[in-house]
């Protein structure tokens, strides 16, 4: 039966639509599979698993590998791969907050380090805050201009002590010693 508006005598009409959904079972749901809604595109099979779930098999290896070696009482840490969110930034974090607990001197040579997200980014800064409380030295040595570009950003080339390459960063050491005898 169709509504008449009183202020312009039009006739209106009125429908009603009664939608429900019925949810589809969780297989179909939770899927990590994309397919096209166009029948001209090609799609390839993927296996069926569920993203919900961790059903993924996880990478076993760390993009990350630490190389340490010693020059006299200053400790080296060769950074290779990525400092990223997790177990790359928290090795990494083990490995130097070992040494600056007990209050020695620690290079980090980020020279074959191709990217750093906020948690390598933090993990820095976490490192320099402990130094700091364990009257320990830490510096930073040959960051790729990729990376050297983020700690710009982010400012935390303020708060770290960096250098261009590894040799001027144990110079600094050296140097730091012979000040304080003066």
């Amino acid at each position: 039966m169709p509504e008449i508006c009183t202020s312009t005598g039009v006739a209106l009409s009125t429908k009603n639509y009664i939608y429900f959904m019925i949810p589809k079972p969780i297989s179909e749901r939770l899927s990590i599979t994309m397919q096209s809604a166009h029948a001209n595109r090609q799609s390839f099979s993927q296996p069926h698993q569920l993203a919900a779930f961790g059903t993924q098999p996880k990478e076993l290896t760390l993009k990350l590998s630490l190389e340490t070696r010693n020059r006299g009482d200053i400790l080296i840490v060769h950074c290779q791969g990525r400092i990223v969110y997790r177990d790359e930034a928290a090795s990494l974090s083990q490995v130097v907050g070992a040494v600056l607990q007990n209050g020695g001197k620690v290079v980090i040579d980020l020279s074959g380090v191709k990217s750093i997200d906020s948690a390598g980014i933090g993990e820095l800064v976490f490192l320099h805050t402990q130094a700091q409380s364990q009257k320990a030295e830490l510096k930073v040595a040959s960051p790729s201009p990729i990376v050297r570009e983020l700690l710009d950003l982010t400012n935390v080339d303020s708060l770290l002590e960096i250098h261009p390459n590894l040799d001027e960063a144990m110079a600094a050491f050296q140097f730091a010693e012979a000040c304080a005898d003066c």
